[in-house]
């Protein structure tokens, strides 16, 4: 049947008169209407159970307006909004959007006509997505602000689990800074790198930390070292993670790692001699310019030497934990010059130059020349002592190494005691008459124990001695016993000894 076509009106009118005509009929009759109804309106025979119904109110004279029904003004205020509030999603959106309207119209960057800002107020966030999803897909993707630099993308990352036994090489660096209490104003840093395999360990100061700077320093370590630098594990210090770096490192074929952030067990080795090598021999005053940057050049190279032949360290060879309770085991004690001779990676020509650098070493004057470069940075650190700062000869700093323990360590920030140590007596020796008689039985017999030699005394001498006075005895023997021991040991003092300079450079110069 050809759909008839009547006006809209007429429409409206006529399921009027038949919608309560519909509603109080029969079955049968219902069926008569709606075909009827159907025959003159041409709608669809569901469409037409729906009018008649009243479950349509297409016959209203008063305008509705569908949930799908944005016009561009809408669409419009809609992007206005979105760009306003950063590009954040539909739902988010919706829910700010009543204050942030009132706010734009407020301050007089939004003026919306009320129809428009009615229908905008009452969008779903489905809508609000919808809507913009074209607008989303040509936009340009917000940049992050807390994303990395390129350049660290470019360099991998190394936990403390990744070292699997490396060979001799691969070096983990870091900054020490020498700022005391301040970290205010400009302070000498010092540039560190350790060996993860042998713990071979090189320090240069640098007077300001900055890029090229820290390439130089590592030039100056490379040329140093007995061995070729295989790799480069830092800190994400921007000192370190930079173009120029990484550059230098490519092109001395390194390979050039960091840890992650905040992640100090990454870097335990080198956090381990930060320690144990530079604060304790440097200390934690603060050093500027360039004549405290002379004095840490100079101390460091007698710290390389001594630390790297002469001072043995424990390496972690197991670690297991039972419950609450962490069971560690290590290697033998070995300095990081022994460890190298042991390693097989090693050349036998490298190995030769080490043993014959070594040999020509000396230790005490390595310890004298720290000790008096300390002095020196305590006297830069603080000016008011740099008249007591008294350097001493080789002789007298050797002479005092068995009684130095008594000041506790030497650290370049020790101060003497406010009293010095009693050296007279208070009362009368009460064996100065018999001290020869007691020296010509000691060197009859020098292995007699005092309290021997005191019985031998009251019998000698009844009457004379009382047991009281066998702790003085006592002491007496024990210092004799230390003056022929210093016999023994420093009879090679004779003014004439001769001791090996410091060299400047490593073994491979």
């Amino acid at each position: 049947m050809a759909k008839r076509t009547i006006s809209k009106q007429a429409r409206n009118e006529l399921i009027e008169a038949l919608r309560q005509r519909y509603k109080e009929a029969a079955k049968a009759d219902k069926t008569r209407i709606l075909d009827e109804f159907v025959a003159v309106a041409g709608y669809h025979r569901k469409h037409a159970v729906r009018l008649l119904g009243g479950q349509n109110r297409e016959y209203s004279n008063n305008p509705t307006y569908s949930r799908r029904i944005y016009d561009e003004a809408v669409k419009e205020a809609l992007i206005v909004t979105w760009e306003a509030a950063d590009r954040i999603c539909g739902k988010r959106l919706q829910a700010i959007l009543p204050d942030l309207v009132a706010a734009m119209e407020r301050h007089g960057h939004l003026e919306l006509d009320p129809e428009v800002r009615r229908l905008l107020l009452s969008a779903s966030a489905a809508t609000i997505d919808r809507l913009l999803k074209p607008v989303r897909s040509k936009a340009r993707p917000r940049k992050n602000r807390h994303s990395k630099p390129k350049v660290s993308r470019q360099i991998p990352i190394r936990t403390f689990s990744d070292w699997d036994m490396p060979p001799p090489g691969y070096f983990e660096i870091d900054f020490v800074v020498h700022s005391g209490n301040s970290m205010a104003g400009s302070f000498i840093h010092t540039l560190a790198a350790t060996d993860v395999c042998s713990g071979w360990t090189e320090c240069i100061p640098l007077l300001a930390r900055e890029q090229s700077l820290v390439v130089e320093g590592l030039e100056v370590i490379r040329r140093q070292l007995p061995f070729r630098i295989l790799g480069i594990d830092s800190d994400n210090d921007s000192a370190f993670i930079n173009d120029t770096l990484l550059a230098y490192s490519k092109d001395q074929n390194i390979e050039f790692t960091r840890s992650r952030a905040y992640r100090k067990n990454d870097q335990g080795y080198i956090e381990q001699k930060n320690g144990a090598v530079i604060r304790r021999f440097v200390g934690y005053d603060r050093y500027t310019g360039i004549v405290a940057g002379q004095a840490l050049a100079h101390l460091y190279q007698a710290i390389r030497l001594y630390v790297n032949h002469f001072q043995p360290s424990f390496k972690l060879r197991e670690k297991s934990r039972e419950g609450a309770k962490v069971r560690r085991s290590y290697h033998k004690p070995k300095t990081p010059c022994d460890r190298l001779l042991s390693h097989p990676n090693i050349d036998i020509e490298t190995k030769q130059k080490l043993r014959l650098y070594r040999r020509r070493l000396d230790p005490v004057k390595l310890l004298h020349h720290i000790r008096n470069d300390q002095a020196a940075l305590v006297a830069l650190a603080s000016p008011e002592d740099a008249t007591g700062a008294q350097r001493k000869s080789l002789d007298q700093f050797l002479s005092q190494l068995p009684t130095l323990w008594r000041s506790g360590e030497a650290r370049p920030t020790h101060r003497k005691p406010a009293t010095q140590p009693r050296y007279w007596r208070t009362r009368k020796d009460p064996f100065e008459a018999v001290w020869p008689e007691i020296l010509r039985w000691l060197q009859a017999e020098p292995d007699a124990t005092a309290k021997a030699l005191f019985e031998r005394l009251q019998k000698e001498y009844p009457d004379r001695f009382i047991n009281g006075q066998l702790r003085t005895l006592q002491r007496r023997v024990r210092e004799w016993r230390q003056i022929m021991a210093k016999k023994l040991v420093y009879a090679c003092l004779d003014g004439n000894s001769h001791y090996v300079e410091i060299p400047s450079v490593g073994p491979d110069a």
